[in-house]
């Protein structure tokens, strides 16, 4: 398990004017991603698949904020496997929110409360 953060999310309820205040403020760049209702986020340097082509930073996403979901950014963590982790999670107190999803051909996503109410990201890249 890297345990590394490797992506982060931002809600938004206007998502023209949330893309135009990032873009503006920070020079940040987007890519739609319709199939998933969600817009790409690159905070620098990007590869032709939308992935940060440098290390020392990561890229993000926006989508649409719903009631269920978190109120505030979301910060994604690397683990190897989202099932082994949830578990984990659970023992220590903290509970699953939703369930894991397929992203693609790229891997699987999943999001949990951890013991101070915060909503965080796991993110396990797909294997073969």
């Amino acid at each position: 398990m890297s345990g590394r953060v490797v992506h982060f999310e931002v809600p938004f309820s206007d998502g023209d004017r949330a893309r135009e205040f990032y873009k503006q403020a920070f020079g940040w760049d987007y890519h739609e991603m319709p199939e998933f209702n969600y817009t790409g986020v690159s905070t620098g340097p990007a590869a032709e698949n939308g992935m940060p082509a440098e290390p020392g930073y990561i890229g993000g996403g926006m989508f649409e904020r719903e009631p269920s979901f978190p109120r505030g950014p979301v910060i994604t963590i690397d683990v190897e496997s989202i099932d082994d982790t949830l578990a984990a999670i659970t023992t220590l107190g903290g509970e699953p929110v939703g369930e894991k999803t397929a992203v693609g051909d790229m891997g699987y996503a999943a999001y949990f409360k951890d013991t101070e109410g915060n909503v965080m990201g796991l993110w396990e890249t797909k294997t073969s």
